[in-house]
């Protein structure tokens, strides 16, 4: 029988990796380590895009610095690839910031808080979601200091240095528990940060009849989607048959009880939405759907999942091979303590889709909220949030040993966030000249 390390020899082989990686060489960023162009990285993203929708996506990144960083995922991936990296490969969200965490329904209907967009979720190295994080957490600073006259950097160093230190923490926790224990582990503390209780409030209200108000208009015929162009466009007949068409794949992608509640649903209308940053210019459709009469709405969205941006920087063919969506759904699904019910995935004329319900009880963070003492209390939620997910979808054992007491790591993380705040500007501002 082949030799399976014990937790304490998978602890060891994380501290032997402080050998090759030095926990200090995180610190890291230097513009000229560079070989692309980030304006031109950013153009070659919009290819295959609804052409229409591009100068709409530009726009959303030139808002500010944080916008720009959404969109940019491209660049900072990238980026990622030419620093040292430790080797010890995790299932990553990928797109780790402030603003990608949000309130959910459960198949239970209970409201859960936790990392909630999975678009690049790929197997990677686990310290490009704790760079891609803290960065963010800088850059909230930033633009909510700016807005208040706050001291940024002081608050920005305290969130980073919270972030990381309460990810070390449970990581070690958790890789010193019963397996059945880290999956079956939550994080409590939630109702008290401002910034989560105030997304759980907005999720309590964001009810299917509430989608229903807005979305969509009373007709002769029945309810109907709103026409709110660019954003919200409904299709035509001709249009909607392939979406439509696309939901018999979806439903096998579906555990058979689920697959038996969605054929209780009929649908009713479809339309073309625009979300998000980086997504904006992907196609993105919502399905209205009715069960047990008109109080009974569903809404299905079915969002195109291009390939990772982390893809091309990766060994294996499991970085740019197979199905996009199911990419998403797995990885999804590795991270999050519980995962909404009707995730899956179709295809549509050889693209690849996510499929899963639309604001079913979701909640989001807003920026402004992040700001002074609730973005540091928010931070440490993030480092519970993503350490949980790691632990989940890899080796707790091997990131613990690597990471030892975190003071050397939380301090490398502090001076990269900064310094990568700082280029993320820079390339703003270059985007900004270029448009």
């Amino acid at each position: 029988m082949a030799h399976i390390p014990t937790s304490q020899e998978r602890r060891a082989q994380g501290r032997a990796r402080r050998k090759e990686v030095h926990r200090q060489d995180h610190a890291r960023w230097d513009v000229k380590l560079r070989q692309h162009d980030p304006v031109a990285l950013v153009a070659e993203s919009m290819r295959g895009r609804v052409p229409g929708l591009v100068t709409l996506k530009y726009e959303r990144m030139l808002a500010s610095p944080f916008g720009f960083f959404r969109g940019a995922v491209p660049v900072m991936a990238a980026d990622l690839a030419r620093l040292p990296q430790t080797g010890i490969v995790n299932q990553i969200c990928g797109d780790a910031h402030v603003r990608n965490l949000g309130a959910y329904a459960a198949p239970d209907g209970r409201l859960l808080f936790d990392i909630n967009d999975f678009d690049e979720t790929i197997r990677g190295p686990f310290e490009w979601d704790l760079k891609r994080l803290a960065t963010s957490l800088v850059l909230a600073a930033r633009e909510t200091s700016a807005a208040k006259g706050k001291n940024k950097d002081k608050d920005a160093e305290a969130a980073v240095l919270k972030f990381v230190a309460s990810y070390r923490k449970l990581i070690d926790t958790l890789s010193r528990m019963p397996v059945i224990e880290v999956a079956r582990f939550q994080v409590h503390r939630l109702q008290r940060i401002s910034p989560v209780s105030n997304a759980l409030l907005k999720a309590e209200r964001a009810t299917p009849l509430h989608t229903l108000d807005t979305l969509t208009i009373a007709t002769k015929k029945g309810r109907i989607f709103k026409e709110e162009a660019p954003v919200l466009r409904k299709l035509t007949p001709q249009q909607a048959r392939p979406v439509l068409a696309s939901v018999k794949a979806y439903r096998e992608s579906l555990q058979p009880e689920r697959q038996h509640f969605l054929a209780q649903y009929r649908p009713l209308d479809v339309a073309f939405k625009v979300v998000g940053t980086g997504s904006v210019g992907l196609r993105d459709y919502l399905i209205y759907l009715e069960g047990n009469g008109a109080r009974d709405p569903l809404f299905i969205q079915v969002k195109e999942e291009p390939g990772s941006a982390y893809a091309p920087y990766l060994p294996g063919p499991a970085t740019s091979a197979g199905h996009q969506g199911w990419r998403v759904v797995e990885g999804q699904r590795a991270m999050q303590f519980q995962s909404d019910q009707f995730l899956g995935w179709t295809t549509i004329a050889n693209r690849d889709y996510l499929v899963r319900q639309l604001n079913d009880h979701k909640g989001s963070i807003e920026i402004e909220d992040l700001a002074g003492q609730g973005l540091i209390d928010y931070a440490e939620m993030c480092g519970e949030l993503l350490a949980r997910g790691h632990a989940r979808s890899g080796d707790g054992c091997l990131i613990a040993g690597y990471l030892g007491n975190g003071a050397k790591f939380g301090a490398a993380m502090v001076e990269f966030a900064e310094a990568y705040a700082n280029q993320t500007e820079a390339d703003w501002k270059e985007l900004k000249r270029s448009r």
